[in-house]
């Protein structure tokens, strides 16, 4: 099953949380993404019946599968990030812009876009940002 927009947003939010904070619970995904409790628990069930999460008593851990999806989104952010921020767009702007742009490239074409740019993978560590 194809993850939508949404569910790859959760998926990275988890990585980065996991990554700030080591345990991530479910309030932390809700309060990082500005969402409800309801929507993150509907979108856990979801996620974890497609095998990308797995859903303890207190937190949620990111399958092998949900983990590769979400590094790959958090390297996508940070690159369209960085991009925006080095033509001159603020920072809110630009992360806010970067999450919507990290969704619309085919795998092939952000490869093509990062190769022609010259721009590395992700260095950035997901607790920078």
């Amino acid at each position: 099953m194809a993850l939508r927009e949404s569910g790859e947003d959760y998926l990275e939010s988890i990585y980065v949380l996991s990554e700030r904070q080591g345990i991530v619970r479910s309030i932390d995904v809700a309060e990082y993404l500005g969402v409800t409790k309801a929507s993150v628990s509907k979108a856990m069930a979801t996620l974890e019946s497609n095998g990308y999460v797995e859903m303890g008593k207190r937190d949620v851990h990111l399958t092998e599968r949900g983990l590769e999806v979400a590094r790959q989104m958090w390297e996508r952010h940070c690159f369209f990030v960085g991009l925006l921020e080095d033509a001159g767009v603020s920072a809110e702007v630009a992360s806010q812009e970067g999450c919507h742009m990290e969704h619309c490239l085919s795998e092939e074409s952000f490869e093509k876009l990062r190769a022609m740019l010259n721009r590395g993978e992700a260095t950035g560590q997901a607790a920078e940002s």
